[in-house]
């Protein structure tokens, strides 16, 4: 890689078009921001910086950071010659070492903090080497699994609002940043549990592909702060930025509500599951995990043919295979332990070919990165319980963008494993696996979770909206109104051989 694209990757460093910062600016006026001190922590060439300088004219004084001294350069040409020059103060700085509270508490009046922070995330600091980023700490309070899995992987960018908000705590000030629009929605999640001043806030969407050649979703997060104001968590998400009318998001229960009317009509739902939804089995090796049967043996991802017993391995259905209703392709997964932390080494006896298999390729399972691995048995794998081995589940696929739900039944006998990107639950009997899949297509359910899910995510579909859904009061509006209003069409089956239609008409 070379020297300026590891440097541009470490930044983040999206520098963002003249005329799309003046567009910003011109859009905040209107919306009534009358900053007396401008500051734009990462000035990168200054694109915002002259935007707002040329905007709001009766700012008293526009400060612009930046640690790229070349960069630094390049806006002292831009201003050099303009008749406001003495109000424009730039320096070098490094965001993450500037006692920022202490700079912004000396400065007087109403405060407008805009930019463009790095759109970058600590994984991928740490995969090139990067050192822009804070120092290493659990700052969201993410805890056990949470804290050393992805959900302790954050944008640099989240980091970088959250110390905004620290540093502006107590005063009236308004943040204008362009960002990931997933990081506009967590930082505003954090404000309003954290109970920071916001006022009011919304949501611009951008066209990040057009402006920075980025394919991601993207918007200029707009927060108003006032301590002595009544604080608002509802904010409004627009989808363009000349977009008059918006929709109305929100805080509720400690949740992120992205449609606030369709939630309130089916809030009678939100509570837990009747039972947990699970992730599939975790094993971070699928190249020696994962198999396709064929007439010659199982074939790993490596190409090679091997001869297992049949005690550990069970059959696979991958996110792929549950979100676009693939029939099974005839995968099997190994199985090592029927619980977390289970002793491996009796493998060796009641499965000696399987045990040798795993031995021979124990260096490449022991370099699996994740610290959940070390103080585990070898060969451990996660994902299992008692649960994992029911024969009936309920799955869905966590990276697909729409709520498809996939009944699945036992294949050749034995119960069903996923990767893990699938959620599911799982049933002892067919019965009660039917009846809990028609509450979830239920005109109610599907209601409700939509309300929750924002479809623009990597990964829209979470355990955590999942498990807000009590489909148990369910069976009381079925006392009370009748029959539920199901989509039928979305009912698909795995087993051995699928069940004849007819039979399907029988048991309604």
């Amino acid at each position: 890689m070379s020297v300026e694209r590891k440097q541009r990757i470490e930044f983040g460093d999206f520098q963002t078009p003249d005329d799309l910062a003046r567009e910003i600016c011109a859009q905040l006026k209107g919306f009534g921001l009358n900053p007396d001190t401008i500051i734009e922590p990462t000035c990168g060439v200054g694109s915002f910086l002259v935007a707002a300088a040329d905007t709001f004219t009766q700012a008293k004084a526009v400060y612009g950071f930046e640690v790229n001294r070349s960069y630094l350069e390049q806006v002292e040409k831009r201003v050099s010659g303009r008749a406001d020059r003495q109000r424009i103060q730039l320096e070098a700085a490094d965001f993450f070492k500037m006692d920022w509270r202490a700079r912004v508490d000396a400065l007087p009046g109403h405060v407008l903090v805009i930019g463009n922070f790095p759109w970058v995330t600590n994984a991928v600091q740490g995969s090139i080497g990067g050192v822009n980023m804070p120092k290493k700490s659990n700052f969201l309070g993410h805890n056990g699994f949470d804290a050393i899995s992805g959900k302790a992987n954050f944008d640099i960018s989240e980091w970088m609002l959250l110390d905004v908000l620290r540093w502006l705590r107590g005063r009236s000030a308004d943040v204008a940043m362009l960002v990931k629009t997933a990081v506009a929605r967590k930082v505003l999640a954090h404000a309003e549990r954290m109970g920071e001043g916001v006022q009011d806030s919304f949501l611009m969407s951008i066209d990040a592909k057009k402006h920075f050649g980025a394919a991601v979703d993207a918007c200029l997060l707009v927060m108003r702060l006032d301590p002595n104001g009544a604080r608002c968590s509802d904010y409004t998400v627009y989808e363009t930025l000349h977009a008059k009318k918006g929709k109305r998001v929100g805080h509720r229960h400690g949740m992120t509500v992205g449609d606030l009317d369709t939630f309130e009509s089916f809030s009678f739902l939100l509570g837990s599951s009747p039972q947990k939804w699970r992730s599939g089995v975790k094993h971070d090796a699928s190249s020696v995990m994962e198999f396709t049967r064929t007439s010659g043996g199982y074939v790993n991802g490596a190409g090679e043919v091997v001869q297992l017993e049949e005690q550990y391995l069970f059959p696979l259905l991958k996110g792929s295979d549950i979100g676009s209703a693939k029939a099974w392709r005839e995968k099997f997964v190994l199985v090592t332990q029927r619980a977390v932390g289970e002793a491996t080494h009796k493998i060796q006896d009641q499965a000696p070919r399987t045990w040798r298999y795993l031995t021979a390729h124990a260096e490449q399972l022991d370099a699996r990165g994740s610290t959940i691995y070390e103080k585990n048995p070898r060969f451990s794998i996660f994902g299992v319980g008692d649960y994992a081995f029911r024969p009936w589940r309920i799955a869905i696929c966590g990276l697909y963008k729409a709520l498809r739900f996939r009944l699945v039944g036992p294949i050749e006998g034995r119960p069903v494993m996923f990767d893990d990107t699938v959620y599911y639950l799982s049933f002892e009997s067919e019965r009660d696996a039917t009846e809990t899949f028609d509450h979830l297509h239920s005109e109610a359910a599907t209601g409700f979770l939509s309300s929750l899910v924002f479809w623009d995510e990597k990964r829209p579909i979470k355990t955590s909206i999942l498990n807000a859904l009590d489909w148990s009061k369910l069976n009381e509006q079925d006392g009370e109104q009748g029959q539920l209003t199901l989509n039928i069409a979305a009912r698909n089956t795995w087993s051995h051989e699928r069940r004849p239609a007819a039979r399907l008409a029988q048991r309604r």
